[in-house]
């Protein structure tokens, strides 16, 4: 019965099953995309890490760690680097950049992708030439043959770098390389007492050796030291997590797509059900039951849907080809693309389950019509009121979102935060449309024109799609909208940290003897002295009296390792600075024989389970100094100042080894390239961080980010537009009755247009304003609550929204309203 009652409607049925086709497609071709990037990683995990083992440092190994790592591996390969400015003569650009000193054959496995390939060779024949990442050439319009100044040695472009083992074109774009080899890394000058730089090993081993076992041996030593190791199967399994958690990021957006589409499917098998409304009163007069009806209709959906879901997998696995070009810039191995079974099956299985649940809300309703449906048309009892079954498939329903919401995300939080902010986003937009419905038919301008009262009156007409419109539209609108405000809001914090009178630029590792220079030479260039800070490097050797092993081995302290192990940059004053406020306790001077009285910093405090009182011992270059916990200062990091998570009193650590940093204000691009060229030629060891250029670099990578997130937010648009599409097809023999018998009673073509373009040209228009105005209020929050910043949104970018979603949804309405505007009324009605 269900085939035979299905032949009229079957393309109506292919329809409305058609919403979640597109929904099905972003999940099958993200999920499959994922596998795919798993494999993928997992088949070059070497070539990410270049070698078999690494092995991390923050300061120079002791000469014992120095035998253990010259012990190790077949084959070896060492890296020196450190952040440095450098400078291109022949273009005058000046840029902060990470410099390595490479020494050995790294990389060991994968390829090192530059341009020319002989300049490899060059390079490890110890030449003074120099690698460069492809992105700091682009910039300043620098080539290969032209030479770069890094310190005080000058070396040849010998190539560009396009990739390194485990890089990615966005790091590149973060953080440009400058590669040079190890042998000419004295000449530099640059590694200096106080100099921040970091050593990193490579090892080759032999295919037979256990590399996981090795490290599991030697990891305590190196622990005590401060070195860190990476293995291909850490790396495999960091980079893996990362990227498994951005696919299932994009699964949540590509699932709103679904959900959209599910709307779109209750809402045409509503219109349906309305429909066949008197077949199912001839079947239930025939003997046929409420359930066997209902059946009979739930079976033409999950055919239907089945179909839908089929589709969509298949639209979907041949989108996946297209998906590593979406992402290429974030990806550090080359995806290896090939079908997913287990993403189409899945993707099947979830798109048949979520459309017969969102279409049994409306079937369930069959089960009531009574016989007498076949002599009094108007008998509406049946149909009215809640089937409390509905409030099951409800529940059922939120359940799916939810658990579908956990299996992406494996957090009970994070799940039901998803599911509630659907649920609520859903809410306020079904909410703005029953208040838009309402409000038209309590204001209704009786003294319009009769095309406006018309089109008006049709927004809460039987059968209308204000609701599902709202709702499908206005959610890809905010999904856009709120993409593009929050990369603003952004954006914006940094240019409010570095507007008005604040400090846009930051001079570091200035060592002490040239602390006068430096500060003459900013002096000279016009620039102001903002803010001039030393820093001091040391270490944590005890807390109460308890050394580090201790504490390690006694777990009830709870203080975490990496606070122990790391090395403590830290400064003295007795003041506080704008960016800070005393929390608890207070800020001490020193007195003459008494314990210093040091600050930290709120969050890290609570971090190390500390309390005012306690006494720590700092390892300042080898000399023990002792503390007491005086204070708390509460840190703004968003502020461009010297913020730090200790502060000493004075007249402790003026003597120490140290280096200072120096803040100014530039006032434009001309002036800061002209200062950085100056400060490279009298000062190279000295570094200077522009924040115009970190801005600039932000930008980039918000666009990067947003251009992947957007092309999942069209996912949302494109099923909105299609639950439009086909709900006003779906209604299509209702809509041409009322135009018929507006043609009938006199109204010509032209009216008839006009009412169609301002129908949908009003719900368009609604529905993108009710997308934004959510949209609007959501990054209000994130920036009032979160960000702390001020909300100034661009109210052109918005309208563009609101423009182009209005045209879209008037075209769709227009075309699907044409058969009334050119045929005769009588062959309209004789056709139907």
């Amino acid at each position: 019965m269900a085939w035979r009652d299905s032949r009229r409607s079957r393309s109506r049925l292919l329809l409305f099953i058609s919403a979640i086709v597109l929904g099905i497609a972003a999940l099958v071709a993200i999920n499959s995309f994922g596998d795919n990037l798993a494999r993928s990683i997992d088949e070059q995990a070497q070539e990410l890490l270049g070698a078999d083992l690494t092995i991390s440092a923050a300061q120079p190994p002791s000469q014992k760690i120095k035998n253990i790592l010259q012990s190790l591996g077949d084959e070896r390969s060492t890296e020196t680097a450190f952040a440095s400015m450098v400078l291109f003569p022949r273009t005058g650009g000046v840029r902060l950049a990470q410099v390595k000193a490479l020494d050995g054959g790294f990389p060991f496995y994968g390829t090192w992708d530059v341009q020319p390939a002989s300049a490899i060779l060059q390079f490890r024949q110890h030449k003074p030439v120099a690698l460069i990442d492809d992105a700091l050439l682009v910039q300043f319009g620098a080539n290969v043959g032209d030479s770069v100044r890094v310190g005080n040695a000058t070396f040849l472009v010998a190539g560009r770098v396009l990739k390194t083992p485990g890089g990615t074109a966005a790091t590149a774009a973060v953080a440009p390389t400058v590669f040079v080899p190890a042998s000419y890394l004295l000449k530099t000058g640059l590694v200096q007492k106080g100099s921040r730089v970091n050593y990193k090993y490579y090892y080759k081993f032999a295919k037979t050796t256990n590399v996981t076992a090795l490290v599991k041996h030697i990891e305590p030593t190196l622990d005590k030291a401060s070195l860190t190791t990476d293995t291909v199967a850490n790396r495999k399994q960091q980079t893996g997590r990362a990227f498994a958690d951005l696919t299932k990021f994009l699964n949540l957006v590509a699932f709103i797509a679904l959900l959209l589409g599910c709307v779109g499917v209750a809402s045409a098998v509503q219109l349906y059900v309305r429909e066949k409304i008197t077949s199912v009163a001839i079947l239930r007069t025939l003997g046929a039951s409420g359930w066997q009806s209902f059946l009979i209709f739930l079976l033409q959906t999950a055919l239907m849907g089945l179909f839908g879901a089929v589709l969509g997998a298949v639209l979907g696995s041949v989108l996946q080809w297209a998906l590593p070009l979406v992402f290429g810039s974030f990806l550090p191995v080359e995806v290896n693309t090939v079908l997913s079974w287990s993403s189409i099956l899945q993707g099947v299985v979830t798109g048949l389950f979520i459309s017969l649940l969102f279409a049994a809300l409306p079937l369930l309703l069959i089960r009531n019509v009574s016989p007498l449906r076949t002599l009094r048309s108007s008998y509406d009892a049946d149909i009215s009121g809640r089937d409390p079954l509905q409030a099951v498939v409800v529940v059922l329903i939120v359940l799916f979102v939810t658990g579908f919401a956990y299996w992406q995300t494996r957090d009970w939080k994070l799940a039901l935060g998803f599911a509630g902010g659907i649920a609520v986003s859903f809410g306020v937009l079904a909410g703005m449309g029953r208040l838009l419905m309402a409000a038209v038919r309590r204001f209704f301008p009786r003294n319009w024109s009769f095309v406006w009262r018309q089109s008006l009156a049709n927004l809460y007409r039987p059968q209308n799609q204000t609701l599902i419109l709202l709702i499908s539209i206005g959610l890809g609108a905010f999904l856009i909208t709120t993409l593009y405000l929050t990369q603003t809001l952004l954006l914006g914090r940094v240019q409010f940290s570095a507007s008005g009178k604040q400090p846009n630029m930051v001079l570091f590792d200035i060592q002490r003897e040239q602390t006068a220079g430096v500060r003459t030479l900013v002096q000279q260039s016009g620039l102001p002295v903002m803010m001039q800070v030393p820093i001091v490097t040391m270490r944590l050797e005890s807390i109460n009296g308890r050394g580090l092993d201790q504490i390690r081995k006694d777990t009830s302290l709870h203080i975490p390792e990496w606070a122990l192990n790391r090395e403590y940059r830290v400064t003295y004053r007795d003041t506080l600075i704008t960016s800070e406020k005393i929390s608890s306790g207070k800020v001490q001077a020193m007195n003459d024989g008494a314990v210093p009285a040091v600050t930290f910093e709120d969050a890290f405090m609570k971090r190390m389970h500390l309390k005012l009182g306690d006494k720590l011992t700092f390892n300042v270059q080898g000399a023990p100094i002792e503390t007491t916990v005086g204070g708390t200062r509460l840190v703004d990091w968003n502020r461009v100042q010297t913020n730090f998570l200790v502060v000493f009193p004075n007249g402790v650590l003026e003597q120490a080894p140290q280096f200072s940093v120096l803040m100014t204000r530039v006032p434009d691009t001309q002036t800061s390239a002209r200062f950085q060229r100056a400060l490279v030629n009298k000062f190279p060891n000295v570094s200077a961080i522009d924040l115009g250029l970190i801005l600039k670099t932000l930008d980039d990578i918000l666009s990067k980010i947003s251009f992947v997130i957007r092309f999942m937010a069209l996912f949302s648009i494109l099923t909105g537009l299609v639950v439009l599409g086909s709900s006003v097809v779906i209604s299509k023999y209702q809509r041409m009755q009322e135009s018929v018998l507006l043609r009938t009673l006199g109204a010509n073509r032209r009216q008839i247009l006009f009412i169609t373009l301002i129908e949908y040209g009003l719900l368009g228009g609604l529905a993108s304003l009710s997308g934004i105005v959510l949209s609007v209020a959501g990054t209000w929050a994130l920036a009032r609550y979160v960000f702390e910043s001020p909300y100034n949104p661009s109210v052109w970018p918005l309208l563009v929204v609101v423009a182009i979603v209005t045209t879209l949804t008037m075209l769709i309405g227009l075309l699907n309203s044409r058969e009334v505007l050119t045929r005769p009324p009588l062959e309209v009605l004789r056709a139907e």
